[in-house]
């Protein structure tokens, strides 16, 4: 049930596959998405991995893929909540009410 439900806390869920299809399967086929992580000494895998998976922290050789704090924590799938996230670009742009200006500044020796 650790892996089926998502729950937050100092929690370590393995789940042994045969193949890298198989594991991607696995992370996919999850309703969530909030984060994964890849242990490998295969940069080929881990950039196929990175593609491929469909999450929306990925780490590799790391095992809490939560990056700086300006990045919004959250994934993807049933793992996040709303349209943005809290924080990072996202954040910025849902408190911020954007301005588009077009002007024209005709040569006044032209007569404008």
């Amino acid at each position: 049930s650790v892996y089926t439900d998502e729950i937050f806390g100092p929690v370590l869920s393995v789940i042994r596959v045969e193949t890298y299809d198989e594991a991607l399967e696995l992370v996919n086929s999850s309703p969530f998405g909030n984060g994964t992580a890849i242990f490998t000494n295969d940069g080929g895998a881990a950039r196929r991995f990175q593609n491929e998976v469909e999450v929306g922290m990925v780490g590799i050789n790391v095992p809490i893929p939560v990056p700086m704090a300006y990045y919004s924590f959250g994934g993807w799938k049933n793992s996040l909540f709303g349209d943005t996230h809290a924080h990072g670009t996202e954040g910025v742009h849902f408190f911020t009410r954007g301005k588009v200006v077009t002007t024209r500044w005709l040569d006044p020796s032209h007569g404008g």
